[in-house]
């Protein structure tokens, strides 16, 4: 959504980098190119305004005058103010102190309201509420019938006592029964089977009218939600702060929810709509599954325009799809030195799939932005074109990969629709991870203590520093007189005595390890000398 705005503002800051004090027409060229690059991305001029007026007011003070690396300081003072604008915190969803509590959708038609109800629906039961859905747009065609198909994938009941308009030639809303006491009815639904949150689906129209403010009025007087979500489209540009203007004005939703931030449109919207109208944005759509629903956080949407990353993001869609179990038991057989099978890179393929798009985890990795011609490039499918090829091995294959020769690669690329190519250079990849994980289990290639050194880091200089190993013990020696050696030089040692030379040595004998007062007379000497020393 944000691609070319982010492009943009990384190459704003690129020129910045290069120098190590900033004038003030450097800082007047740079808010220039930020001015440009987010009237391009369709932000409502009113906003623009505010922003580079925040930002040349912040870059010329003390601030980054005094600050050790300039560009870095303005890209923080371009963050700050991108997070003021996006709502500053987030504001997570207030829910009634006595159940149940009741949330209701607004929005144009063809907002993707009917299909964001499953989605938070889902978010909600995943959180341990119990949900339910009140069909109460019944205007737009087969409205009912699809909220029941959502609710039904997100395993989330739906109230729809009427059917609505079912491609009818009456379009007053009022065919299939009024939405007014369709609503009503269903929040007397949800006290009764105790239900402890209900989101009202309700109809929207192409454009902003009298009659549209008005059903959206009296259904918000009928059933006194404790949350209006103002539901729009990403997509929309410019006239995104017109419409959230009029909604409100009409119906004073209490927060907004941005979808079809998966689209590649410019994506100013999102920009706008929070400043503008005051409102927080809650929640965000990026995608069509069920499960491509995210949390809105200011600080971590201006870290991804910015091309810094969305790290937490991408570490909370991890703990999600990756089970804990399956994870602890695959950290345990790394320690005790089992060896990365092919069983083991399946397994963790599919939590990666789980995950969801895998362009959309690598674009929250910081600095990803530089790489997106290869981003736009991957093939999603080549994640699949992996698992058939792993799917066509025996299990004997798999948790020995070096048994697969000539004919098992061939019979491996037929059963996959592959090529032998394609399985040879699978198996090439996977005995690098393979060697990766051995040393990672033997704490080598981590510049963390007890995990070895990084690479690059096993040098004469560093190799230097390192203590050596201590010395083993040597066994016993099969050599006769080489045993008969050691074992008198042990029980030396156990007496006490220094170790002796080899005989023949003018240091033959051995020495008390303590001194000791010796007797003069009691030494035995040789024969012939006592006469010459006169005794």
């Amino acid at each position: 959504m944000f691609a070319t705005l982010s492009d943009r503002l990384t190459s704003t800051f690129k020129n910045l980098r290069t120098k190590g004090k900033l004038s003030e027409a450097d800082i007047d060229a740079t808010v220039r190119e930020i001015r440009r690059a987010l009237l391009d991305a369709d932000v409502a001029v009113p906003v623009v305004r505010a922003f580079t007026g925040a930002v040349r007011e912040r870059a010329l003070s003390a601030e980054v005058s005094g600050a050790l690396n300039p560009a870095q300081q303005v890209v923080k003072i371009v963050n700050d103010e991108l997070v003021a604008i996006l709502g500053g915190q987030n504001r997570p969803l207030r829910l009634a102190k006595t159940p149940p509590s009741v949330i209701m959708l607004a929005g144009l038609q063809g907002a993707g309201k009917t299909t964001l109800a499953g989605k938070l629906a889902l978010h909600l039961r995943s959180q341990g509420h119990t949900p339910l859905l009140v069909a109460a747009d019944l205007q737009r065609p087969n409205a009912v019938t699809q909220l029941e198909v959502v609710g039904e994938r997100a395993g989330v009941p739906v109230f729809a006592p009427h059917r609505g308009n079912q491609g009818s030639e009456d379009l007053s809303g009022l065919a299939g029964g009024d939405p007014v006491a369709v609503a009503r009815e269903g929040l007397a639904t949800a006290r009764a089977r105790q239900h402890d949150v209900v989101i009202v689906d309700t109809a929207g129209r192409l454009g902003v009218d009298a009659d549209l403010m008005q059903q959206a009025a009296d259904i918000r007087d009928a059933v006194g939600p404790d949350e209006i979500l103002f539901v729009i489209d990403a997509m929309i540009g410019q006239d995104a702060v017109a419409t959230a203007q009029a909604f409100a004005e009409g119906v004073d939703f209490t927060g907004v929810v941005l979808s079809k931030l998966d689209g590649d449109a410019r994506g100013g919207a999102a920009l706008s709509v929070a400043s503008v109208t005051g409102r927080p944005i809650l929640f965000a759509s990026t995608g069509e599954k069920l499960t491509d629903f995210e949390v809105f956080h200011p600080d971590r949407m201006a870290s991804r325009i910015l091309d810094m990353g969305d790290v937490l993001t991408l570490i909370e869609q991890a703990e999600k799809a990756f089970d804990a179990e399956q994870a602890e038991a695959m950290a345990g057989k790394l320690a005790s030195g089992e060896d990365f099978t092919l069983e083991d890179f399946l397994q963790q393929m599919q939590a990666m799939k789980n995950m969801g798009s895998m362009k959309k985890m690598l674009g929250m990795l910081p600095g990803m932005g530089q790489m997106r011609e290869a981003l736009d490039n991957f093939d999603e499918r080549e994640v699949d074109r992996i698992e058939a090829i792993i799917r066509s091995m025996t299990p004997a294959e798999r948790r020995s990969p070096k048994m697969i020769n000539g004919s098992r690669r061939s019979r491996i690329a037929r059963g996959s629709g592959t090529t032998a190519t394609d399985v040879n250079q699978l198996l090439d990849r996977f005995e690098g991870a393979q060697k990766m994980m051995k040393q990672m289990a033997r704490g080598g290639g981590m510049g963390v203590p007890g995990m070895g050194n990084l690479p690059g880091m096993g040098g004469k200089k560093s190799r230097g520093r390192v203590a050596p190993p201590p010395r083993k013990a040597k066994g016993k020696s099969g050599n006769p007189a080489k045993r008969a050696e050691q074992e008198r030089l042990a029980a030396d040692r156990a007496a006490g005595l220094t170790p002796r030379a080899p005989q023949g040595s003018a240091f033959g004998l051995g020495q008390p390890a303590a001194p000791e007062q010796v007797d003069p007379g009691a030494l035995q000497l040789p024969p012939g000398l006592d006469k010459l020393l006169g005794r």
